[in-house]
């Protein structure tokens, strides 16, 4: 599908300051002039409806932010690779004509590493490289590993760089099956194609669904972004992200694990119980009529996960009536119901995030909240009404303070809330 064409809303991202502070460490690094210069913009992402769904071929909704990665870089024409960081120390160092191999061991991994996969995506899908990059890469202190792709950003940005001073034109398609290559088989992560596609494919004032059976995506405009009399077409709403200071799941990791599992379990029982020949493993073919008459056959735990499935797929669909109506209160009660299955029937979200969670229901002018990612760590989402978002970044902050002091306290003061907008998708500047 053609994307539609971005709107000057979502531009606020990233600032001329910020551009220009990127431009200044290349220069310095490089010994170029600041103009010859080029910035990757990798934003975050969320996803406000289609939790836990994507493993098992579900439609999921995803819009950009406006944070996220920015890489500044300009060639090499000796074909090595330069790289210093704004959130890492060393120098990265080595060649595009280098063979790269899969990393063997997960401990292994860091900030290098994306750079490397980039390098072996492009390798392995045949395209030639005679150039490398001088870069300076740079993103938002203490966004990591918060459930917003951060990852996959720093993968896409390596990528659409070396695109860039190699003359490749490589389609957004093209760029989520490479960035899926650097997670999957040279970082060996068992990642799929939400994060890539929402970086990739998002437009301002559009909702992206993407169905991941198919790995086809649409878009869907706010109805209220063309009736909106303020300046520069703004959507009526902010983004709260709500962070919890967790940083670490490993045990939790492991559960997760387990309820894709017992989904594919699920998916396997109604199969069977429906006298299906061939049992499938996922539940996007299981048709909603026979999870309906058969649902009786499953045990506890595969009744609440097939239960959060059908139930989260029937709220995309209702999710796109109203983002299309602009209907912001019924988006916002269906992000609510997506955060209170995930809790109830997915069985995920750490203590501290469910306080988090119930925090944002209980703040002025928010209209739905829910966990963003997996639960266990990293932050909570809420769309707000524009009006109240200062309001209400004000009430969680104090609140979640409260709950709990030491947890706060591990976090950047002017990083516990932050107060967003949406965004555009990745793009050379």
């Amino acid at each position: 599908m053609v994307a539609p064409a971005g709107g000057g809303g979502g531009a606020s991202w990233p600032s001329e300051g910020e551009l220009e502070a990127v431009r200044g460490k290349v220069a310095e690094i490089s010994g170029r002039d600041a103009g010859s210069v080029r910035v990757v913009a990798c934003p975050y992402r969320i996803c406000p409806l289609g939790a836990h769904v994507d493993h098992q071929g579900g439609t999921v909704t995803a819009m950009t932010i406006n944070y996220g990665v920015l890489l500044g870089f300009v060639a090499s024409d000796d074909g090595e690779v330069y790289l210093q960081s704004g959130q890492f120390e060393g120098v990265i160092r080595f060649r595009v004509d280098e063979l790269q191999k899969p990393i063997e061991n997960s401990e292994s991994i860091n900030w290098e590493s994306y750079a490397r996969g980039a390098v072996y995506a492009l390798q392995n899908f045949g395209y030639d490289l005679k150039k490398g990059i001088v870069g300076y890469i740079s993103g938002v202190k203490g966004l990591d590993s918060s459930g917003l792709s951060s990852s996959a950003a720093v993968g896409i940005a390596y990528l659409m760089a070396l695109e860039n001073v190699n003359d490749l034109t490589v389609s957004p398609a093209d760029n989520i099956q490479l960035d899926k290559s650097i997670e999957n088989k040279y970082l060996g992560l068992e990642n799929g194609i939400l994060d890539p596609s929402a970086i990739l494919l998002s437009q301002y004032g559009y909702l992206t669904f993407m169905d991941c059976k198919t790995t086809s995506h649409s878009y869907v405009y706010f109805s209220e972004l063309s009736k909106s009399k303020q300046c520069h077409g703004q959507l009526p709403f902010k983004i709260l992200l709500a962070f919890s200071g967790l940083q670490h799941n490993l045990p939790k990791k492991r559960g997760y694990n387990t309820r894709v599992f017992e989904c594919k379990e699920a998916a396997r029982a109604l199969s069977c119980a429906s006298g299906c020949e061939v049992a499938s493993s996922i539940l996007c073919n299981v048709d909603p009529a026979v999870y309906e008459d058969q649902k009786c056959v499953l045990e506890e735990n595969l009744a609440r996960r097939a239960e959060h499935y059908f139930s989260e797929m029937k709220r995309v669909v209702k999710g796109r009536d109203a983002w299309a109506r602009g209907d912001l209160q019924d988006f916002g009660q269906l992000i609510s119901a997506s955060g209170r299955s995930s809790i109830l029937n997915y069985e995920c979200g750490s203590k501290e995030m469910i306080q988090l969670y119930e925090i944002l229901l209980k703040a002025p002018g928010v209209l739905g909240a829910r966990f963003s990612g997996a639960g266990f760590r990293g932050c909570c989402l809420a769309i707000v009404e524009s009006g109240h978002a200062d309001a209400a970044a004000a009430f969680v902050r104090a609140e979640y303070e409260k709950a709990q002091p030491e947890l706060v306290g591990s976090i950047p003061p002017d990083r516990r809330v932050l107060v967003c907008e949406p965004g555009d998708g990745a793009r050379v500047i």
